[in-house]
């Protein structure tokens, strides 16, 4: 009797024990699943491209930069004039690769002048100041382009007036082999080279060949074409009237 009782009190003891330890595993096995997973402090990543929306379907876009241009203040001089100036440009798109282009550009700067006295050095006027400020309109083509940036062709065509005597004491152009003032016939043939930073934002650089036809009103009284370089850094902004 005392066996049996024996017996039964140790199989009720083992069976508590066994349930016991089955709900502590239960209970640990729920608490794992349950408990959230770290989270870093700073939050989650979220990455923007700022190019995202780059489209060449604009309609209109303007440009200002900062210009340089090299040139010749008469037909006979030696030495060039390199002149710094602004260059502000305009378009209006027909087409997603054709459009007009305007550009309004003034140089101003310093010239090497011809020997204008007989005594060393050349005489008293050194440096004179000269200036152009030209007017131009014509064809623009896009070229290869994608969401960073973009190649532009064109070529236009206008006038330029040339300042050469402002600076030369009273004495005419001649005396230091200038050209005279005037308003010549002016083209430019190059391009732009644009980066573009946002939908509407666009960093550019355009370099130019710039050809002028200045004359001289003294003797032997020629004129002739003039090739030189020009470039200009600045910023396009696109509007968001589209075609």
């Amino acid at each position: 009797m005392r066996f049996r009782v024996r017996f039964i009190a140790s199989f009720v003891v083992f069976a508590l024990l066994a349930v016991s330890a089955g709900v502590r595993a239960q209970a640990q096995s729920t608490a794992a699943q349950t408990t959230p997973a770290p989270t870093t402090t700073n939050g989650v990543y979220v990455a923007i491209d700022p190019l995202a929306k780059v489209r060449y379907d604009n309609r209109y876009d303007l440009y200002l930069g900062f210009a340089y241009d090299h040139m010749k203040a008469g037909p006979t001089l030696l030495q060039g004039s390199n002149l710094g100036g602004i260059d502000l440009s305009g378009s209006y798109w027909f087409s997603k690769h054709w459009g007009a282009e305007g550009t309004i550009r003034a140089y101003v700067g310093t010239s090497g002048a011809g020997i204008n006295h007989d005594e060393p050095g050349g005489g008293a006027i050194k440096g004179p100041f000269v200036a152009e400020y030209m007017t131009l309109a014509g064809a623009e083509w896009l070229g290869p382009h994608n969401k960073h940036g973009a190649l532009i062709a064109h070529a236009l065509v206008g006038g330029t007036y040339g300042e050469f005597s402002h600076d030369l004491l009273g004495n005419s152009p001649q005396t230091v082999d200038f050209y005279n003032d005037q308003i010549a016939p002016a083209a430019i043939i190059g391009g732009h080279m644009d980066l573009n930073r946002s939908e509407h934002w666009v960093f550019r650089i355009t370099p130019d060949a710039v050809m002028t036809h200045y004359g001289i009103h003294y003797p032997p009284n020629t004129s002739q074409f003039d090739v030189n370089f020009a470039i200009s850094v600045g910023v396009e902004y696109k509007f968001k009237k589209k075609r």
